[in-house]
């Protein structure tokens, strides 16, 4: 499943997170396995600390790098000389010349800030040093702030969005001002298999005979969203690639987006402890 950003440049829809996969042998593995099933969309992260092993796994799978989506993300907030640093050392860790997809990690609290890493983004698009830019866990005011000073509009948001959280509002945004999404933690840290969440997905997953992920993956992917869910394990790997082929009823889908009860599982934007300045 291709889809293609507001810039013209085609993403593969589902792809394969890396998140909190630091040990080198796990990510080589897990990278390594993806692209076998038939990944080409691979979601890492400067603080993820995997980006070497990322790179390694790609580069020995022997898959040509034009037919690999590769997404990384900048941690920090400080002057161009470093985040030109940080950008460089992730080229070299990746092993490539260009990212596909290159994002703000967190917003800052300080929007000034936010504005200033943001024109570095953009200055690097503007060199085909990245084939896209975007953002990373911003909500509609931080996106608001961004687009007062931007000169190019963000073509990703990447954020959580699952059962529990919807984010139908922020995707109505999104969507207002063409800019995609893409949802991490869509299987909740284990909590879909929870109530109330599991009572409704079990049901829907026993019509389709298939596993409650499969139904959380296909219900995202049907309403436009990109989804990155993480695994180290071969079978679920394996497993999650094949919840694009599911098609969820009209009812099904409802009776998913009912779930939402406004539940983060992951850090809020506004309350990080993330965000000072540093030379």
């Amino acid at each position: 499943m291709i889809k293609t950003l507001p810039n013209g440049v085609k993403m593969p829809q589902l792809g394969i997170g890396t998140f909190k996969i630091s040990e080198s042998s796990e990510a080589y593995e897990t990278v390594k396995y993806a692209l076998e099933v038939g990944y080409r969309h691979i979601d890492t992260a400067q603080i993820y600390n995997n980006e070497e092993m990322v790179g390694q796994a790609i580069k020995d799978s022997k898959i040509p790098r034009e037919e690999i989506f590769i997404t990384t993300k900048y941690w920090g907030f400080s002057n161009e000389a470093n985040m030109e640093k940080a950008f460089n050392e992730s080229l070299r860790k990746l092993q490539t010349d260009y990212v596909d997809l290159y994002l703000i990690h967190w917003p800052n609290h300080d929007e000034a800030i936010t504005a200033r890493t943001w024109a570095f983004l953009e200055k690097l698009y503007e060199q085909k040093r990245v084939r896209a830019i975007g953002v990373s866990n911003f909500q509609k005011h931080h996106m608001e702030s961004l687009l007062k000073t931007a000169k190019i509009v963000p073509m990703m948001n990447q954020v959580e969005c699952h059962p529990g959280l919807s984010q139908v509002p922020l995707k109505a945004y999104l969507d207002s001002k063409n800019i995609m999404m893409t949802s991490y933690g869509p299987l909740m840290k284990g909590s879909i298999f929870k109530p109330p969440f599991f009572d409704t997905l079990d049901v829907i997953a026993h019509r389709h005979n298939v596993s409650i992920p499969n139904i959380v993956i296909a219900w995202g992917l049907q309403r436009g969203i990109f989804m990155i869910p993480k695994s180290v394990t071969p079978s679920r790997i394996l497993e999650n690639f094949q919840s694009q082929f599911i098609k969820l009823s009209n009812e099904e889908m409802e009776a998913i987006n009912h779930l939402n009860r406004g539940n983060r599982v992951y850090a809020d934007p506004d309350n990080t402890p993330w965000g000072s300045y540093r030379e």
